[in-house]
């Protein structure tokens, strides 16, 4: 499947629009706007989660959905020599902050500032080198005392963002901060639009789900969830290549970017609807992958499969390198292959179909 060249342009500008959990409301405006289109209707609820509806009359529901917000640092403590100390939105990962410039969300717009570090040549090169720790990064926007930074618009609670950009790596992979997971409000967008533009009939109504703060405890699915009350869902996330070093396959499972969509296995995963996904890839003729998950999948699978006394739900994740980085990297063969098996899938399921255990 090749991407129309109007979908990576929508693929871009959105991923490189700052998301961050809570602050959802940039990039959830670019996604309405893409799919609006391919839809009947389109609703928001009160915290920001966004859904497109294909026949909406219909009393039979079927979700599918991503979600769409980024990791992100809030403004904690603002020193007296104005300097910025943070806290974690979401996972937030002090490994890879020293040396990072970042976008500082103030009041009066952004502002930049830079993670510093000491230099090596202080820091000494033994056991006792000081190591990255939420206590001891943080961030200098160049003020010199805490009434320059207040100035500048910045105070405690302003959010902080990444700014690294989208690009393509040796026409093989995506790259960006946040593809975990607006790649997946990607890849649903773009099942919006094969149905729309194959005139395919569906014999149910179709929520196309775009939910927030995911990072911080699937709260906008569990709210989403209750507001939609499917019969059905099935949610797309990223989950990891384990084939990079210092991953251990024993521990994390073993999929890999290239090999295909990954189908999970878990309690809240629902047999009937992961092997009609099962099936429909073997039929298709769609590379799969299959993992497992010992008690909760940490995705918005486990919020739509609790919600309503029990929502038949399935889980489609697509493999990604380094989670959680400004360089989070999947396999363009990948999404594609994401979106023809949500998109075949949706073609075989029908309102009279047996969702019980038997």
């Amino acid at each position: 499947m090749l991407f129309e060249n109007k979908s990576i342009k929508f693929l871009e500008k959105y991923l490189n629009t700052a998301s961050p959990t809570g602050y959802e409301h940039q990039g959830q405006k670019i996604w309405m706007e893409y799919i609006a289109p391919y839809v009947d209707k389109i609703e928001y609820d009160h915290y920001g989660t966004c859904y497109g509806i294909i026949n909406p009359e219909a009393e039979f529901k079927v979700v599918i959905e991503a979600h769409a917000d980024e990791i992100s640092w809030y403004v904690n403590y603002i020193t007296d020599d104005g300097l910025i100390y943070v806290i974690r939105n979401g996972g937030s990962d002090q490994m890879i902050a020293p040396s990072k410039i970042v976008n500082i969300h103030g009041e009066k717009g952004i502002v930049k500032g830079v993670f510093g570090w000491p230099a090596i040549h202080t820091r000494g090169i033994n056991a006792d080198e000081p190591q990255p720790k939420l206590e001891n990064i943080f961030i200098d926007c160049g003020a010199v005392n805490k009434k320059e930074v207040e100035d500048l618009g910045i105070h405690v609670g302003c959010m902080i963002t990444y700014p690294d950009e989208f690009f393509e790596l040796n026409d093989r992979y995506f790259v960006c901060r946040a593809l975990d997971n607006r790649i997946g409000g990607f890849m649903i967008a773009e099942v919006a639009r094969l149905i729309k533009e194959n005139d395919n009939q569906l014999p149910f109504g179709l929520y196309i789900t775009n939910s927030v703060q995911e990072e911080v405890g699937l709260y906008g699915a569990d709210m989403i969830a209750d507001t939609i009350k499917p019969n059905i869902a099935i949610v797309t996330d990223v989950t990891h290549d384990t084939t990079t070093p210092m991953i251990e396959k024993k521990k994390e499972g073993d999929q890999k970017c290239g090999n295909g969509p990954v189908v999970f296995y878990a309690p809240s995963v629902h047999h009937t609807i992961r092997e009609l996904i099962v099936n429909t890839a073997k039929i298709k003729e769609i590379p799969f992958q299959r993992a497992a998950a010992s008690r909760a999948t940490g995705t918005d699978t486990d919020a739509f499969a609790h919600s309503n006394g029990g929502v038949p739900s399935a889980l489609i994740s697509l493999p990604l390198r380094y989670m959680h980085t400004t360089v989070e990297m999947v396999s363009k063969e990948d999404v594609s292959n994401v979106i023809k098996l949500i998109y075949e899938t949706l073609l075989q399921i029908k309102p009279d179909m047996n969702l019980k255990y038997h």
